[in-house]
């Protein structure tokens, strides 16, 4: 399966922020977004999670032209976004950040707690599982933010920049998760504007 965005573009106010963009990324690949600040690549994600509309050019998943699907739909049909803003339930534990995504979904109870098991033994964060999000690390919150996006089994997940705010030991840490979804069959659409963090897992 791919995702993949063909010509798209986007004005502000006149100006062009992004101009024709065309970008494909297949299950179990990672593709790279790469460009200084300002270039259009978080709005490009936004018009691809369904954030924002395209002024022209279409969105596809697979054969299928999801341009006009809400982005609760895009969600739905297998397309994971983690933004460059911290996201992570401030009030809430580690293990209720992604208890609280689980719920949304149709599993039963036993289901989303050993769904919620898996997601905190795989991504390392069974230590710190009791621990409110805004007590966590730049690293530790990346770390849950991403098994939380993974709760809901996406095909795709688009990072902006997820290496904004971490230490160079999470930066590693991060490459190493990023590397490990490549091998779930997952698809990564990622974007940063340091070419070399970017580089070393794509």
């Amino acid at each position: 399966m791919k995702l993949y965005a063909e010509n798209i573009t986007k004005t502000y106010r006149g100006r062009k922020v992004v101009n024709n963009i065309s970008v494909t990324v297949n299950q179990g690949e990672i593709v790279g977004l790469l460009g200084p600040n300002g270039a259009g690549k978080t709005t490009s994600f936004y018009m691809i999670v369904g954030l924002i509309k395209p002024l022209s050019g279409h969105i596809y998943l697979e054969d299928t032209d999801i341009t006009k699907f809400p982005m609760y739909k895009r969600a739905q049909s297998g397309i994971g976004y983690l933004a460059q803003e911290a996201s992570v339930f401030r009030k809430l534990t580690v293990e209720q950040n992604i208890k609280s995504v689980l719920e949304l979904t149709k599993l039963s109870k036993k289901e989303q707690h050993d769904k919620t098991e898996a997601l905190l033994e795989e991504f390392g964060l069974n230590h710190i599982r009791k621990n409110r999000g805004d007590l966590l690390s730049g690293g530790e919150r990346r770390r849950t933010e991403i098994a939380r996006a993974l709760a809901t089994d996406p095909k795709f997940v688009l990072l902006d920049e997820p290496f904004a705010g971490v230490d160079p030991v999470a930066v590693e840490d991060i490459q190493k998760i990023v590397a490990h979804l490549k091998k779930r069959n997952i698809g990564i659409l990622i974007t940063d504007h340091n070419v070399q963090e970017t580089l070393a897992i794509t």
